[in-house]
């Protein structure tokens, strides 16, 4: 029978082991990501638009984002860890050959190009003429078994199509119909400031066995000249899913009371027709609106709008297709003082 002393030394190391253990599961970083919600935060403060004024009451358009970073060995293995948190792997959030960082600097350009297709389309409905010229083709989703995954990238922006230039969506189809399934096709892009060549060999269209495709969303790149001077700085915030509330806040800063003192937090990638895209972390983003109050949730139409009914708890959330549809449902809330 071990002594008293012994027995204590003992549990005190076995418990100091254990808290080690415990400490390295915490801290040391699994293969996985993990995605979080984080709180609705106001738009207000990140747009400055020509003689705003100073809005009164609670109110007001509040935009979400979801925290997504390295997963611990501890959170990977006990995934309900958080509230409203995902485990993902890794390829579901860096494509094959991009990095951490290239993930995020494409973010970035993503958010840049969102705030100024944001106050366009906002200039646009208030009778403001708005000129866009095409630069080309963005590169949006890329299918998770596409030949063109780990080769383009998110936001590249195609040029060229074997040499020939390619400035709108339209050109690219058309440059598309010449390939049969199995043909290589050399994009010319850019990619931030640099300029890059590509080669993707084409396969079959699922509903279409003889056209030819490369396996990405294509959206149009556009120049955008804004006729007033509109600022939208959201900091290290990245990717497109702010865009709607972007559009939202500069038409109300510019006089149309939208929120009509209702705390409305919303989410959904806004195009230069006004269209409204689905966006990813539905779930975190439906929590983190719940986490500030708001009343209403505007999410594209959908598969979002499903999901975020799932979490919403007592939110009201409302699916929009379209930036004057959205318009149109927020003039129908009650009006709060």
């Amino acid at each position: 029978m071990p002594r008293p002393g012994l027995a204590l030394r003992l549990v005190a190391i076995v418990g100091a082991l254990a808290l080690g253990t415990l400490l390295v599961l915490w801290l040391v970083p699994s293969s996985d990501y993990i995605l979080l919600p984080d709180r609705a935060k106001p738009v207000e403060p990140l747009v400055t638009v020509p003689n705003e004024g100073i809005k009164a009451g609670k109110g007001g358009i509040y935009y979400v984002d979801v925290l997504v970073r390295r997963a611990t060995i501890l959170e990977k293995a006990i995934p309900g860890l958080h509230d409203g948190s995902r485990i993902v792997p890794a390829h579901a959030i860096n494509p094959p050959g991009v990095s951490d960082s290239q993930r995020r600097q494409g973010d970035l350009r993503d958010m840049s190009r969102s705030q100024d297709v944001a106050a366009a389309v906002a200039l646009r409905e208030l009778g403001y003429k708005v000129e866009t010229r095409p630069t080309g083709v963005l590169v949006g989703a890329v299918g998770a078994a596409a030949p063109a995954l780990g080769k383009l990238r998110l936001a590249d922006l195609i040029t060229t199509v074997d040499g020939k230039s390619v400035l709108t969506v339209e050109q690219l189809r058309a440059a598309m119909k010449a390939k049969r399934p199995g043909d290589s096709v050399t994009f010319g892009v850019r990619r931030g400031s640099q300029p890059a060549k590509v080669t993707v060999r084409t396969i079959a269209a699922t509903d279409d066995p003889k056209r030819a495709i490369a396996g990405f969303a294509p959206e149009q790149g556009s120049a955008i000249t804004l006729p007033v001077p509109v600022r939208i700085d959201a900091g290290r915030v990245g990717g497109p899913s702010a865009g709607l509330a972007f559009a939202l806040d500069v038409v109300d800063e510019l006089g149309r009371d939208v929120d009509r003192g209702n705390i409305v937090a919303v989410t959904g990638e806004i195009f230069l027709d006004g269209t409204v895209g689905p966006v990813g972390g539905i779930e975190q983003k439906t929590i983190g609106a719940r986490r500030v109050g708001a009343q209403f949730f505007l999410v594209p139409a959908g598969d979002n709008a499903a999901e975020a009914r799932r979490f919403a708890g007592g939110m009201r959330v409302v699916p929009v297709e379209s930036f004057r549809q959205a318009l149109s449902v927020l003039a129908t809330l009650p009006v709060k003082p």
